[in-house]
């Protein structure tokens, strides 16, 4: 940070608000510079800038245990289903939680790594992830489940490759609207460069194929561009391209089509069996529900009716056992979650650390957009798609991405508040 404090206007600010409360000048919290001197005051500091956001901490750990609960409420009837062959009752939630408790330790690792550090990091991600969305396309690496070639076997758990390049395209873009800054009016020497980047990554993913990750991944890169200034113009220029690119991609894929036409009409004779199955019964799971549920294990549509219950469908059965008052309760921890990711994005931008801020925006745009298109396709609002709620769904490799990009959150937080008292980021 060139300056202790860039943005007068956010010092003005916090003046007014501290005073309201009675507690000392922001100035007495915050490093200021004068005439290219810089001054520290050591002023009690008020409790609501020390440590990290603790309710964002609790929130996340709430939904993790409460998704515990659910995989295996889920999953309870997958050991009498062929398809799985001999596996013990709590095979599934039982990886669920190894997989969280990995999480849990990648995040503290992550924690410790500063954002100046993941900055200088952030190209050598994105190769690492393009090496590995490579890989997982060789034959005898990549695991192939239900026709898609998506994972690789680590022993302990299958790794997908596409949720680490979630995080790695999020951070490179980061980092690169940071480098790009003084040209992103330019669209040649500003966007392009991006663009082909994102391709490159949507055409390895597509390969796969795994259209849903690359949509993600396209909104995050997206969003990123326009919350780092990009022209407005150019900004829906691409956004024009990329509506027109996943229309061409669904009108000239047959299987893709017959989604959007099951989507339309999931109950007629044509589509109930076929592509309209799991939607079809994801509303009778989440009509059963009514407004309060039928009780927690009750769900009669896991009991091999709603295909993969566990992962893409688990909001369904939380609407079937939890109703009404269930999904909201749901809906609600997610929007404020993602609120939360964003205000500590703008709070680092207002301290003038730009690239911690786009990078704590990116992890909202991303949690907020698979949450909205999960809870979308399980509610029949949105056609089928295969991406997991975050946090809920079992999934191995999406938790702990998931559990690291918090953490990578909570450092944007710890070090915002490290400079608001007077210390050094």
């Amino acid at each position: 940070m060139s300056a202790g404090v860039a943005n007068p206007g956010w010092v003005a600010r916090m003046r007014e608000r501290l005073a309201r409360r009675g507690e000392p000048d922001a100035v007495d919290v915050l490093p200021v510079r004068v005439g290219g001197v810089e001054f520290r005051r050591t002023a009690a500091t008020p409790a609501h800038v020390l440590g990290f956001d603790q309710a964002l901490l609790w929130v996340v750990v709430l939904l993790l245990a409460f998704s515990v609960v659910m995989v295996y409420s889920a999953s309870i009837a997958m050991p009498d289903n062929p398809r799985f062959g001999a596996i013990a009752p709590m095979h599934f939630v039982t990886r669920h939680a190894v997989a969280i408790g990995v999480g849990f330790v990648a995040a503290l690792l992550a924690f410790q790594v500063s954002m100046n550090t993941w900055e200088r990091m952030a190209p050598w991600l994105f190769v690492a992830s393009l090496l590995l969305l490579i890989a997982v396309l060789v034959p005898h690496v990549g695991l192939v489940v239900n026709g898609a070639r998506r994972w690789i076997s680590l022993g302990v758990m299958n790794f997908q490759p596409s949720e680490l390049a979630k995080f790695a395209v999020l951070i490179y873009a980061a980092d690169y609207m940071v480098r790009k800054m003084e040209v992103k009016e330019r669209f040649f020497r500003a966007v392009l460069p991006m663009g082909a980047a994102v391709a490159v990554v949507g055409g390895l993913l597509l390969a796969e194929p795994d259209m849903g990750a690359f949509m993600v991944i396209a909104v995050i890169a997206m969003g990123i561009l326009f919350l780092g200034g990009v022209n407005a113009r150019m900004f829906f220029l691409i956004a024009l391209i990329l509506v027109l690119a996943f229309a061409a991609m669904v009108w000239l894929s047959p299987w893709r089509r017959e989604r959007i036409f099951a989507y339309l009409d999931p109950f007629s004779e044509a589509h109930a069996l076929g592509k309209g199955y799991q939607l079809s019964h994801a509303l009778i799971a989440i009509g059963r529900g009514e407004l309060f549920g039928v009780g927690l294990g009750a769900s009669v549509e896991k009991l091999h009716w709603l295909p993969e219950a566990h992962t893409d469908f688990l909001l369904a059965v939380i609407g079937e056992e939890f109703g009404l008052v269930g999904v909201l309760v749901l809906i609600l921890a997610f929007l404020w979650l993602t609120r939360r990711l964003m205000q500590i994005g703008r709070q680092a931008i207002a301290l003038d650390r730009v690239f911690s801020g786009l990078v704590a925006q990116g992890v909202a745009i991303w949690f907020g957009f698979q949450s909205f298109i999960n809870m979308g396709v399980n509610l029949g609002a949105l056609p089928t798609k295969g991406l997991t709620l975050p946090l809920m769904s079992f999934g191995g490799s999406a938790i702990l991405m998931n559990l690291v990009a918090i953490a990578v959150v909570l450092r944007v937080d710890y070090e915002n508040k490290l400079l608001m008292r007077g210390g050094r980021a």
